[in-house]
């Protein structure tokens, strides 16, 4: 993320490490609800397995989701006539979208030792801080216990616990990691259910001043899983990039709102008009090769709250969610 000032006032923004601490517990004492499994390690780190030894499925990967938005986010199941072909959407909401999706929703922690490598996302980024976005928001959490979710098909080594314990400052006994590989149901939900997430990045990206938005909210199709790695990847990125639609409240003039609206949406990027494999695969698979502008929702809607005029962008492709789903006509 690039350097930029705000002037959020963050002096009332709660701590969403204890807003999610219920969330978390909840998956644990429906686990088998849920189809969770709940392993507790040697050094007292909780693992909760959302997809790779147990099933997991697609009320655990909302939930999971409403915990990596820092339990500010509303996240439903719902039937849509948007897609004929796909008519299950995840609708997005967070009053506060900039802590909420920034602050605890984005995968922005890097965590590796040896062969494993994971982005951490979730409220437990906020207690560490080790990026330079929780200096341009000027917020950082405190709280006892700490979760974080992690898009892996195996559990983080004892190093990378004790990375996490140590720059959060939570004991491991009080840290929690959910798994969610890509491929599963849970994966699924968890990473669609980051369309507004997506967009608040990318207005991030752009420089519009955070502290306009004040409210958002967006939708996205949910897509099957898919047999490899690949496929999931690409089809949930997919879900977002042609099938998302992301609705932002903002503070400010009609110009900027409309300037927002343009530039926000996928269709605006040079990489737009393929499917994610496909791009990803075109570049061998290095992600810093594909232009950052693509990772957008696929139609934006912005409303300047002044004037009460909204400004929209973008288009959802339907043939394109097709391709990428495996729909076979």
């Amino acid at each position: 993320m690039s350097e930029q000032q705000t002037t959020i006032d963050t002096s009332r923004w709660p701590s969403v490490n204890q807003l999610t601490n219920p969330l978390v517990q909840y998956l644990v004492d429906n686990a088998d609800t849920l189809r969770l499994g709940v392993e507790k390690l040697d050094n007292g780190c909780t693992i909760i397995d959302a997809g790779i030894r147990h099933h997991g499925g697609l009320e655990a990967g909302r939930l999971i989701a409403e915990i990596c938005m820092g339990g500010l986010g509303h996240i439903s199941l719902q039937t849509s006539q948007t897609f004929p072909h796909w008519p299950w959407m995840l609708s997005v909401h967070s009053s506060n979208p900039v802590l909420s999706c920034l602050g605890s929703q984005y995968a922005g922690w890097s965590l590796a030792h040896e062969k494993f490598f994971s982005l951490g996302s979730g409220p437990g980024r906020a207690l560490a801080g080790r990026e330079e976005l929780y200096k341009e928001l000027g917020y950082q959490d405190k709280a006892e216990k700490a979760c974080l979710v992690l898009e892996s098909d195996k559990a983080p080594p004892a190093e990378v616990i004790e990375k996490v314990s140590r720059d959060t400052g939570v004991k491991p006994e009080n840290l929690t990691f959910i798994l969610t590989p890509t491929r599963s149901l849970a994966g699924t939900v968890q990473i669609v259910a980051r369309v507004l997430e997506v967009a608040m990045h990318k207005i991030h990206t752009l420089h519009f001043p955070l502290e306009h938005v004040v409210d958002g909210m967006a939708s996205a199709p949910l897509p099957p899983p898919a047999p490899d790695f690949l496929i999931g990847m690409g089809r949930t990125n997919d879900a977002i990039l042609f099938g998302g639609h992301a609705h932002l409240f903002v503070k400010g003039s009609d110009e900027a709102a409309a300037k927002l609206a343009q530039e926000l949406p996928s269709s605006a990027s040079r990489d737009y008009g393929r499917p994610f494999a496909e791009v990803f695969k075109a570049v061998n698979m290095d992600f810093y090769k594909i232009d950052p502008m693509l990772f957008s929702p696929a139609a934006v809607t912005v409303t300047a709250l002044e004037s009460g005029k909204s400004f929209t962008g973008g288009k959802l492709d339907a043939a394109l969610l097709d391709q990428s789903f495996g729909f076979n006509a």
